[in-house]
């Protein structure tokens, strides 16, 4: 059997070029090719401002310092998403009030949002996890009935769509990831998009440090001897002009990318029919999933918070062997409420929320990448079944 991976990076002639025109230049920190990424990613999403950063982690940083977060406030997050999610709110001294996520597409559950607001809660940050649109409308009409403001984590929303609109365009800024597992990739790397023009104004420069003005302004007018002014205390959070040229490269061959791994999926999608231990992600028709990770829910018996250890057990045997044959796999993402940090801190137990602790431990990951073909699909869902019969 061929070697699977988790993913692939979809690496050419023209990236390799595009990524020694910085080299060539001289200039290789944030500068025209970054404001080029900037522009084109704005283009593809729709958005009226794309601010690089470097990373999704540091987006979502920069959005909660913009919107003034502080000790005292508290923001609803999903309890099962990749750890920053919280993590960026806990850096500055707010409370991430976790809540339960939907089974059926491993987002947040809008009810479970109405639920966890307090008069402290000032902002929801809803996840699109795996390419999947968390609820935008409800949420959106939640948080306008509260008075609150709504940041989406879009790490892994590249590409996604809910009734024709891109994620991230929702909220009051939208936050994006460049890591190698994500659809387009610039190593590391990320995106905040939306805000008004003065809120797009304060991101530019809370990721420069706060500073007046960039290092390629100084440098292009006169004086350049001298620094800029430092209005706020910011942070170092620049793209390099090396990733964001690799970013406009990346842009070109997007819609390849995105079409390969939609054809991957729908080839899953096909094998997987009436395998019932096994659930394949939902299709909503409301919903172009972005397909950053095709996410099944191991489930050869009721998923229920009894039978989750054994579940656990049996998922991570077979994992285990689906690696031994060169078929790799991972768990969906990890469930913050219960990491040590935060079990620690807060005090949770699997029983607060039930679903994420269950995704955790019954989601698997298969290969997904632009590339995989017919037979190379088959061939991975020829390996579970082998590897599970007669253990489901």
């Amino acid at each position: 059997m061929n070697h699977f991976p988790i993913t692939r990076a979809i690496f050419d002639d023209d990236d390799l070029a595009s990524i020694q025109e910085p080299l060539k230049s001289g200039w290789v920190v944030q500068g025209p090719f970054v404001a080029a990424f900037e522009r084109g990613f704005g283009e593809w999403t729709g958005a009226p401002h794309a601010m690089a950063t470097t990373s999704c982690t540091t987006a979502l940083q920069l959005c909660m310092a913009a919107l003034g977060v502080k000790p005292g406030d508290e923001v609803i997050v999903p309890a099962f998403t990749w750890v920053s999610t919280a993590n960026v709110v806990e850096h500055l001294g707010a409370t991430p009030v976790f809540v339960d996520v939907d089974l059926d597409t491993f987002n947040i559950n809008p009810a479970a949002i109405a639920a966890a607001m307090t008069p402290r809660t000032v902002g929801i940050i809803p996840v699109h996890l795996f390419g999947e649109p968390a609820p935008m409308d409800v949420i959106m009409a939640l948080a306008a009935t509260h008075g609150l403001w709504v940041v989406e984590d879009a790490a892994c929303g590249f590409d996604s769509w809910l009734d024709g609109q891109h994620v991230g365009t929702f909220g009051t800024f939208g936050c994006f990831s460049f890591h190698p597992r994500k659809s387009i990739t610039t190593g590391e790397g990320g995106m905040v998009i939306g805000g008004s023009a003065e809120q797009a104004a304060l991101i530019r420069t809370l990721r420069d440090h706060g500073a007046s003005r960039t290092d390629l302004e100084r440098h292009a007018r006169r004086h350049s001897f001298l620094l800029a002014e430092y209005h706020h205390a910011g942070f170092n959070y620049r793209m390099t002009d090396i990733q964001g040229a690799l970013g406009t490269s990346q842009l070109r061959k997007a819609s390849a990318i995105m079409a390969g791994r939609r054809q991957a999926a729908a080839w899953y999608d096909a094998l997987l029919q009436g395998v019932e231990w096994l659930r394949p992600p939902r299709r909503d028709p409301r919903v172009r999933h972005g397909q950053q990770s095709y996410v099944c829910l191991f489930q050869p018996e009721p998923v229920t918070l009894e039978a989750g250890g054994r579940l656990f057990d049996r998922r991570n045997d077979g994992m285990s062997a689906l690696e031994s044959r060169g078929v790799i796999t991972r768990q969906g993402t990890h469930a913050p409420p219960h990491l040590d940090y935060y079990t620690n801190r807060y005090g949770y137990r699997p029983a607060d929320f039930p679903n994420a602790w269950l995704a955790e431990r019954c989601t698997i990951t298969l290969p997904m990448y632009a590339g995989m073909t017919a037979s190379d699909c088959e061939q991975v869902v020829q390996a579970l079944h082998e590897t599970f019969a007669g253990t489901v």
